[in-house]
């Protein structure tokens, strides 16, 4: 049985992927802002799960859950970096503070993380890191530009975080959620900067629109999503990228194929500038 590290481990997806850890016999250190709010998610908590307080954005707090969890189970074999929320705006509507914080969260909650917990896995020469991004990430849309740079972000540190960890025995995977029926679209977990440029209402405003009628009626089931998420722990090749849900295959497949045309058509113009 492995010995997971989990963020943003009280609700949507990592409240999910917790549950399905603990429920294969798998131990859980599952951290978010409030230890209580992770009880009261598992009030039939086993003695496989410790609840520890931890804000992504502060080093220390996620360095003193480490030390907690290694005390409490001795390793560390999954880091799940599932922590983050969402914005909405168009690119020129999000304010300087939004997006700073944003990226607090979403980018550097993760590098925050990462250096606490990744000593322990090369250490050990062996675990499975887990970034939890977006389709988002992989093809953004209208109105969620500052959202989707965030995971896109993610998208990079995980290609090179893959290669420089895969000579230590240690897996990446960057997850790429599409729709799933988790609270994500929920006041709680997505910040809605004003429409204040008009211009912008024919371009951002439908996916405002849609972000707000879809809340609780998105395609993916979660429960799904954190099977499959434990599911690839489990085996021996797991892959760099992990869509989840037909939307997302939908989106990467048609981003693959525009990037395919646009390669195909301006092949001369870019081969030219070459040597």
């Amino acid at each position: 049985m492995s010995v997971w590290f989990v963020t943003g481990a009280s609700r949507g997806l990592g409240a999910k992927i917790t549950q399905e850890a603990l429920g294969r016999g798998h131990s859980v250190i599952a951290t978010a802002r409030d230890a209580a709010a992770v009880r009261r998610a598992y009030p039939d908590s086993p003695e496989r799960l410790l609840a520890v307080s931890a804000d992504v954005t502060e080093p220390g707090q996620l360095a003193a859950a480490v030390e907690a969890g290694l005390a409490a189970f001795g390793r560390i074999d999954v880091v799940v970096n599932n922590a983050g929320y969402g914005l909405v705006g168009a690119v020129e509507e999000v304010s300087d503070k939004a997006a700073r914080a944003l990226f607090d969260v979403n980018v550097f909650g993760v590098l925050n993380t990462l250096r606490a917990t990744l000593p322990t896995l090369r250490a050990q020469r062996s675990g499975h890191v887990l970034n939890i991004g977006s389709v988002g990430g992989f093809a953004t849309a209208p109105g969620v530009g500052l959202y989707g740079a965030s995971k896109f972000a993610l998208e990079g540190i995980s290609e090179a975080l893959h290669g420089e960890l895969a000579p230590l025995g240690i897996h990446v995977t960057i997850v790429e959620p599409g729709g799933f029926r988790t609270d994500f679209l929920h006041s709680s977990s997505i910040q809605v900067e004003p429409a204040s440029i008009a211009d912008y209402a024919a371009g951002a405003g439908p996916v405002r629109e849609a972000l707000t009628r879809n809340d609780g009626r998105q395609p993916g089931d979660p429960e799904k999503a954190a099977k499959a998420v434990v599911d690839i722990t489990e085996t021996t090749d797991p892959p760099l990228r992990l869509q989840l849900g037909a939307d997302a295959v939908e989106r990467v497949e048609a981003k693959l194929d525009l990037v395919r045309r646009e390669l195909d058509a301006w092949r001369h113009e870019a081969l030219a500038t070459g040597i």
